[in-house]
């Protein structure tokens, strides 16, 4: 995660306008033809009752307009291996060694309406650091909505089927109750499912999206079929992304576009072991492929915990990698009110999801249109190991994308935590309220924070790192401070 298993269950920009390989400025749907062979759809499956991942923040899909259906899919899958020690720019090889069968499910949600489909779907791969969840539905799913997308869900590592042992305990009980994945949860439903392990998780991947293109007579998008098929993955999904892109995306062809959220300078082997901070210098991410990747990171993926400030990467004509300061890999939103249990009360609640949101519909307008993302500026970094944040007087991060929550401050957010928090606690960083003598010494009335917060959002909004749409629901928040 880092995804979380709630106790509710659970700056300076330009703008590039040249069309990408992988779409015309047109929106023309591309011909990309999958090298693999497409996994076999079963459904969809009405058996019992469907287990989505875990989501503190549940949309009401009737509400929206969209609905829910979940599929099986089965084949056989290969696992890889390196034929070198991985290279740091990201060119890496996968051979082929062994190969296994497999079954596992993925979740469609898509535009009820066939006209309101707009042909793209969104691919997550469901993260299971702590339980299966799906933290890229929670942040960035409003641009896929609004875009007229749809998203699947994929079970595509062996925890959420077959079940196991988590990377992250949280110490709750409900933890525990899921360990035995999909199977244990609901026999009659997902009894038949089988996972032969993560190191077939980027053939199984593979395999699911060359199924969504081509999904023969199984219903996955109702009567609709997809014109782009884009990829994206949270913390270890993403590390397992990053890994996808560099070796298998070359030889699979399976997606028009990645949108890669807070990866730590490693990734996953090839062999599918997962390596988060990886070696001293990092991976990068491959820059020869022909597709647009986005890497969206949060302060604390840049700084020391997860040290992805070792492997930074210029952007390239395909390559956009946003940093957003005063943001921490998990927060308060992802939480959606539920308190996670034994983490300090104040942790993060920064604007991490309005800039991800903006993020998803910049790479959703980069597939679909040709226009690419604006340039983001870089978190201001230092140390030793070049990880260290760079913070102002108030203790609020230098540079990267600039947003009123950290220009207009009334808290110092950060994307760290106290040093004796735990592992799980720390991804969640800290939001320390100013006190009364510091607000005024910044703002002489609550009118002047009000003008200065609303001129601060609109200079984000104008340069794209922040939606319009959500301009209201920003605001609001400032209306909420108190200067009494």
């Amino acid at each position: 995660m880092i995804a979380v298993f709630a106790t509710a269950v659970i700056g300076c920009s330009s703008n590039d306008s040249k069309p990408s390989a992988a779409s015309s400025s047109s929106g023309a749907p591309t011909d990309r033809q999958p090298k693999v062979q497409p996994a076999t759809l079963e459904g969809p499956i009405t058996v019992g009752t469907i287990a989505p991942p875990a989501d503190p923040r549940p949309t009401d899909l009737n509400a929206i307009g969209y609905t829910q259906e979940e599929f099986f899919a089965s084949g056989t899958a290969t696992a890889y291996t390196a034929p070198s020690p991985l290279s740091p720019d990201g060119k890496w090889t996968a051979i082929p060694t062994s190969t296994a069968p497999y079954k596992t499910r993925f979740i469609v949600r898509r535009p009820t309406d066939p006209a309101r489909f707009n042909g793209t779907v969104v691919v997550e791969w469901l993260n299971v650091t702590v339980v299966e969840a799906a933290p890229d539905w929670s942040y960035t799913g409003k641009s896929i909505i609004d875009d007229g997308a749809a998203w699947v869900g994929v079970s595509v590592q062996a925890l959420g089927v077959v079940g196991g042992a988590s990377l992250l305990q949280t110490g709750d009980p409900r933890q525990a109750q899921s360990s035995g994945g999909l199977r244990a949860a609901d026999p009659a439903r997902y009894g038949t499912l089988s996972h032969p392990g993560d190191q077939y998780a980027f053939a199984i991947y593979s395999q699911i999206a060359a199924a969504i293109r081509a999904p023969g007579q199984v219903p996955v998008l109702g009567s609709s079929r997809p014109r782009y098929v884009l990829a994206t993955g949270e913390s270890q999904s993403a590390a397992y992304l990053t890994s996808y892109i560099n070796a298998i995306q070359p030889v699979a062809n399976a997606f028009d576009g990645f949108f890669v959220h807070s990866r730590g300078a490693g990734a996953a082997g090839v062999d599918g072991k997962l390596d988060i901070t990886g070696p001293p210098n990092g991976y990068q991410v491959r820059t020869d492929l022909d597709v647009p990747v986005m890497v969206f990171e949060t302060e604390t993926d840049v700084g020391p915990l997860l040290r992805y400030a070792v492997a930074r990467q210029p952007d390239t004509d395909l390559l956009r990698t946003w940093e957003v300061a005063g943001t921490s890999h998990a927060d308060a939103y992802l939480l959606g009110g539920v308190s996670f249990g034994g983490c300090p009360a104040n942790i993060n609640d920064g604007p991490q999801h309005y800039v991800a949101t903006a993020a998803m519909g910049a790479l959703l307008a980069w597939v679909e249109h040709g226009t690419a993302p604006p340039h983001s500026g870089r978190i201001q970094t230092g140390g030793t190991d070049g990880t260290t944040v760079a913070r102002d007087a108030h203790g609020i991060a230098l540079g990267g994308i600039r947003t009123p929550s950290v220009d207009v401050p009334v808290e110092t957010l950060s994307g760290q935590a106290a040093p004796d928090t735990s592992v799980i606690c720390a991804l969640f960083g800290s939001a320390t309220p100013f006190d009364h003598a510091t607000l005024t010494s910044l703002y002489p009335t609550q009118q002047a924070y009000l003008d200065a917060f609303d001129k601060s959002l609109d200079q984000v909004i104008g340069l794209g790192f922040v939606r319009a749409a959500d301009r209201d629901e920003f605001a609001a928040e400032a209306r909420k401070v108190s200067f009494q």
